[in-house]
């Protein structure tokens, strides 16, 4: 049996539109029934088709551990299988008196990250990870990347952890962490939600492995490329923006061009986009057909321009991760 690919997946500001803004948006998302939580356009529909597609899903989320429930529940209403749910024990951090802790996210998702990769049983799949501006995921997911392909050492996690004042014991978790590593390349892609419309300039630091996207067909995009996503489940998420979120065939295709001018595309299998339209299209009425065939017309010229600009993941130094974690976390920086 082929090792399935892993997508890893935040919730809140990734999945999830929420607002963290002031005291009252923070009991308002943790009062939310389920119903009433609101999903990124598009983001419930890729996750779907990548399920569908074979991929394990994997939640590793920031929300407190007392809010489960409700997000399985919403998690399930929008039709979404899990394989595992991680969620912050805040509590027990507030009882152990670690009030820094309710806020990191270095010392509680590179932890999270590392062991469900060196835990027995683990596999050596690759791994699609989708995060947000709102806090720490790129750089987070970017250390992870470097610690599993061996190229960021025990000594030098160390020394982050202590620059981001992460708990001694949590640093010799990390540390223990990283003896285990095997020094595999495994991260396939990093893709960042730009839910507070952070330039994707910003992001340049971590390298290509890290694809900002302000909507979740272009999400949809590099993981049809990388392989990970049918041309089917593009079209579906194109669909959901045309009739839910009154997106033309032109915004559809510029979706695409953006991508393609930062270098995040490669412009293969343009193709099969086409070719799945009209396969689907003989099933029987398509919603937003016209805007998807405008899509998939326009697609083919961009897609020469972004296989002149592609930059492969692999071709980046490391971070200078000493020198930005002091500033991983925007959200903190704002306040």
């Amino acid at each position: 049996m082929a090792t399935r690919h892993i997508s890893r997946w935040d919730l809140d500001k990734t999945y999830l539109r929420t607002e963290f803004a002031t005291v009252r948006d923070l009991v308002r998302t943790a009062l939310e029934r389920a119903d009433e939580k609101r999903t990124n356009p598009g983001a419930a529909t890729l996750l779907r088709e990548m399920a569908r597609a074979g991929v394990s899903i994997h939640i590793l989320s920031g929300s407190p551990e007392q809010m489960r429930r409700r997000l399985e529940d919403k998690l399930r209403l929008d039709g979404i299988v899990w394989d595992s749910f991680t969620l912050k024990p805040n509590l027990q951090n507030m009882l152990r008196l670690r009030f820094r802790a309710l806020k990191d996210q270095l010392g509680y998702k590179l932890p999270a990250l590392l062991r469900a990769r060196t835990s027995a049983g683990a596999t050596d799949a690759c791994e699609t990870l989708f995060g947000d501006d709102a806090e720490a995921d790129a750089f987070v997911y970017s250390l992870y990347a470097d610690v599993m392909a061996g190229r960021a050492g025990e000594e030098l996690v160390h020394a982050i952890g202590e620059r981001g004042r992460v708990y001694e014991d949590v640093l010799e978790d990390l540390r223990r962490c990283v003896r285990l590593v095997k020094g595999k390349a495994v991260v396939e892609r990093i893709l960042i939600h730009l839910e507070q419309q952070t330039p994707p300039s910003d992001f340049q630091i971590y390298g290509p492995l890290v694809v900002p996207f302000y909507n979740y067909l272009q999400a949809a995009f590099v993981v049809h490329e990388d392989g990970r996503l049918p041309s089917q489940g593009v079209l579906r998420v194109a669909t959901e923006l045309v009739t839910q979120h009154r997106f033309d065939g032109d915004a559809l295709a510029r979706s695409y061009h953006d991508l393609g001018k930062r270098g995040h595309l490669r412009g293969t299998k343009v193709s099969e986009l086409a070719a799945a339209l009209e396969t689907w299209e003989e099933d029987g009425p398509i919603p937003g057909k016209e805007e998807l065939r405008a899509m998939v017309e326009r697609i083919p010229a961009y897609a020469e321009q972004a296989a002149k600009r592609y930059v492969p993941p692999t071709e980046a130094p490391m971070p200078d991760y000493l020198a930005l974690v002091n500033k991983h976390n925007p959200r903190k920086k704002k306040h």
